[in-house]
C-alpha cells in the first residue's frame, strides 16, 4: 500500500489549505468541499501535488 501526501487547493483563491494522505495507485484526483479561511466559507478544494 503506497500512500502519499497531497495538498488540497481552493478552486476560488488558489490557496493550499489542507494536506491529506492518499492512496497513490489507481485512484482519481480528490475533490472535496472544505472550509477556506480566506473567504470564510466552504468551497470546492481539488488535489494538487506539491511543486
Amino acid at each position: 500500500m503506497a500512500r502519499e501526501y497531497v495538498w488540497l487547493e481552493c478552486t476560488e483563491t488558489g490557496m493550499r489549505n489542507y494536506r491529506v494522505p492518499k492512496e497513490t495507485r489507481g485512484t482519481e484526483r480528490l475533490e472535496l468541499k472544505k472550509y477556506c479561511p480566506k473567504l470564510r466559507k466552504h468551497t470546492v478544494h481539488k488535489e494538487s501535488r506539491k511543486k
